[in-house]
């Protein structure tokens, strides 16, 4: 059986993660003028994550927004 407890989300950092996200996105841009093969690749599908991830972090962020103004946080 297994042990592992998830943790919970702790929605208070999103805005920081959001930008910490795109911040290694648009370095990893940078990065990849100077990358060629396996390297460039391991970039672009890293970015691609970032990207979700990015969409995600914003979907949440307006989410909770208007739960607050809706009285729900």
């Amino acid at each position: 059986m297994s042990t592992i407890k998830p943790i919970p989300n702790d929605s208070a950092d999103n805005a920081e993660r959001l930008k910490k996200t795109i911040n290694n996105k648009e370095a990893a841009e940078a990065a990849m003028e100077f990358a060629d093969g396996k390297e460039l690749a391991a970039i672009k599908e890293k970015n691609a994550r970032r990207e979700e991830s990015i969409e995600g972090l914003r979907s949440e962020i307006l989410e909770e927004g208007k739960s607050r103004i809706n009285g729900y946080l």
